[in-house]
């Protein structure tokens, strides 16, 4: 392992260490060791959640933060709640996954030129972090981004605060945030030109509304919808890397 690769599994094992915002690490342990009783028999994670995905991946999909019951308890961003069972079965019917479900860290997944991340790393109470525990979080995604920038050409936000967040993020890291700056939307993109030094590209963003099961069990999200923001991620990263 080399090059990207060990730059990622340096940072994945440094984020897993975290303890900067001492809410959040009350939290997520209080989480891990009271359990929920369908998930009794298991040991939950209940550390920061480490983004997942190959280093060189063109596409970077970004979600909001881990889910009490599902990444803090399986260690694994999406992995083992509703909404990653929504988003993992719509990245196989695409073609970006080589399996439509993931329950657990040994179960097999493997993601194709996808990578996954979220703003906070640590399963918030309420699912609502403060502003001083998005700024504490912030610089992991923007090394996560320093490292995919070479490769990256399309970003995925799942939902307003995965689009402002990966706004900010991309804008720190060198790419040109357009002005206005680009409201979200499903379906909406922004084409982020590389301004910054060394090797970089420019990246389209893309909207999605998160598949949380307010929006699927309304409607308001459906598998067809979701389908057609990654194809369009797909479609986006080969063209644009050739």
């Amino acid at each position: 392992m080399s090059g990207p690769a060990e730059a990622m599994a340096r940072l994945d094992d440094q984020v897993s260490r975290c303890r900067r915002c001492p809410r959040l690490v009350a939290w997520r342990e209080q989480v891990a060791r009271d359990k929920r009783a369908a998930y009794a028999d298991q040991d939950y994670w209940g550390r920061p959640v480490p983004g997942f995905g190959p280093a060189d991946a063109r596409i970077l999909l970004v979600g909001l933060a881990p889910a009490a019951h599902g990444a803090n308890r399986t260690g694994r961003m999406f992995t083992g709640d509703r909404a990653g069972d929504w988003l993992f079965a719509s990245l196989h019917r695409v073609g970006l996954a080589n399996q439509a479900a993931s329950v657990a860290l040994d179960d097999g997944l493997e993601l194709h030129e996808v990578r996954m991340a979220a703003p906070i790393r640590c399963a918030p109470p309420a699912n609502k972090p403060t502003p001083e525990e998005r700024a504490a979080c912030a610089p992991w995604l923007d090394r996560e981004l320093a490292i995919l920038r070479p490769s990256l050409r399309a970003v995925v936000a799942l939902g307003a605060i995965g689009w402002q967040s990966a706004l900010t993020a991309l804008g720190g890291a060198g790419w040109t945030v357009p002005r206005p700056r680009p409201r979200f939307g499903h379906g909406a993109e922004a084409l982020l030109g590389w301004a910054g030094r060394g090797a970089g590209a420019d990246v389209v963003l893309l909207g999605c509304f998160h598949p949380s099961q307010h929006n699927t069990f309304t409607g308001r999200l459906t598998e067809p919808m979701t389908d057609e923001v990654l194809l369009r991620a797909r479609e986006v990263a080969e063209t644009m890397a050739r």
